[in-house]
């Protein structure tokens, strides 16, 4: 199954011929994996996940493990196509640095059970207007709610 990966930051285009152009619009990255791979850390396609656009007051917690993750009160639309956070609850998420689809990232995981969650971007125009001026952009697949 190929899916075509966006990001706002950079732009980056992959041919066969192993060549890549830049530019600075945004990533456009396509990448050919079987569903089973996909879901191997929590990913699913953008604007598919269940918690995209959920907007009820709760807490979500980790999949995995139930852990609490993320009130509902720090979710915003980021227009990403995945649940954006702007804070996770404190000691909730640990951090590590992902160097995987050819760029570097921060992956976000489960601190009590190592799940991935998705990955954090600091800085951002979007994100400027809160304390964290970050965007914690988390796959549904690794989220549960509770009201």
């Amino acid at each position: 199954m190929r899916r075509i990966i966006f990001s706002r930051t950079a732009s980056l285009s992959l041919f066969r011929t192993q060549t890549a152009s830049f530019s600075t619009a945004r990533i456009v990255m396509s990448v050919n994996k079987s569903e089973e791979e996909w879901r191997a850390k929590g990913t699913e396609a953008p604007g598919t996940g269940q918690y995209n656009k959920h907007s009820a007051e709760g807490v979500y917690t980790c999949a995995g493990c139930d852990a609490p993750l993320y009130k509902s009160t720090t979710k915003f639309d980021s227009g990403c196509g995945w649940p954006a956070f702007f804070d996770g609850i404190p000691g909730a998420i640990k951090r590590h640095e992902d160097i995987s689809h050819g760029m570097v990232r921060t992956e976000i995981v489960c601190a009590n059970c190592n799940g991935h969650l998705g990955h954090v971007f600091k800085g951002e125009e979007m994100t400027r207007k809160y304390d964290s001026n970050e965007r914690h952009c988390v796959n549904s697949v690794s989220l549960k709610f509770n009201s």
